[in-house]
């Protein structure tokens, strides 16, 4: 198959994929900890963030999180809005795994929440008219993998653990293509995460989107890493190569975003791109004297590997 077809399946299969299964993925006794489970840093510069627009946007005032891991995220925006604005906020969430739904309503069951299972659906609540986040959702949707062989790109096809490339019959668009490179250089595109983005877009009217997760933008993503960015997390341990085919279902997977597609691809759907900064950058001014906050926003670790794009609609 497909290596985006093994992806989809090791992580989002009903029943045998990485979300079904009934197993705790976030933070310390999982597979790998988000900005959100170690600090409400994010939940403060978000919610200080949404503040400032309902601001100049007076009205119904919604919220929609888009993939809210164990709720953490969730816990602190609503913590962090002051008591007016807590008091008439309504909060969406849009999860399609049960067990990681299950963990968000125990964690939040002091708050007003509504969930629902597609994007369409929470938007429809709020009359097309949110504020819409995420932390670290693009990298979880299934990648292709292109690869240059010959002067031409052939795609990435996994059988029985074992990799083997096959010439591409159809492109899909993405900076990452657009230059010459050498051979057996191979670039990870989330042409998923565009034909998700492209099916829900037409119902949101006004608000802004705020998208966080690690990455760069196109060409330095690939800087000396010519084999590419996936790779699993398995308790906290980093897997790359071949084992990224062992603990299928067991096992995170992931890669780095481009965040030039992103913008691209947002512009050609009627999107306009309102900055795109560092994580130190956003939460800079939100963050205390702990450790935990200086970790988050240095700018040798994740202040800097993690990017923080919002767009709105033109």
């Amino acid at each position: 198959m497909r290596f985006d077809s093994f992806m989809q399946y090791a992580l989002h299969h009903p029943s045998e994929g990485y979300y079904a299964r009934k197993i705790k993925t976030v933070g310390p006794g999982g597979d790998f900890s988000t900005t959100a489970t170690l600090s409400p840093i994010l939940g403060r510069a978000i919610a200080a963030r949404a503040i400032a627009w309902l601001k100049q946007n007076p009205g119904s005032f919604h919220l929609i999180e888009i993939g809210a891991g164990d709720g953490s995220l969730a816990k602190s925006v609503l913590n962090a809005l002051p008591i007016p604005q807590r008091w008439k906020v309504h909060y969406h969430i849009v999860e399609t795994s049960e067990p990681l739904t299950e963990q968000q309503k125990e964690k939040l069951n002091k708050h007003r929440v509504t969930w629902h299972d597609n994007v369409k659906a929470a938007l429809s609540a709020c009359r097309g008219r949110a504020v819409i986040f995420s932390n670290e959702l693009v990298d979880a949707f299934p990648v292709r993998i292109l690869c240059r062989k010959e002067g031409l790109w052939n795609e990435l096809h996994v059988e029985n653990g074992q990799e083997s490339f096959h010439p591409c019959t159809s492109l899909p668009e993405s900076s990452a293509l657009q230059d010459d490179h050498p051979e057996d250089y191979r670039v990870e595109i989330h042409e998923s995460y565009r034909d998700w983005m492209e099916d829900w877009l037409p119902a949101w009217h006004e608000g802004e989107i705020i998208t966080i997760d690690y990455g760069d933008t196109y060409p330095e993503i690939y800087h000396r890493r010519p084999h590419g960015t996936i790779r699993a997390f398995l308790m906290h341990q980093l897997l790359d190569g071949p084992a990224i085919y062992q603990n299928v279902g067991m096992q995170d997977l992931t890669a780095d975003v481009n965040f030039t597609d992103l913008m691209d691809w947002g512009n050609h759907c009627g999107l306009t791109t309102l900055s795109l900064v560092t994580q130190n950058e956003f939460l800079a001014p939100h963050a205390t004297s702990t450790s935990l906050d200086h970790y988050l926003t240095h700018p040798d670790g994740p202040g800097s590997a993690f990017k923080v794009l919002i767009q709105a609609p033109s």
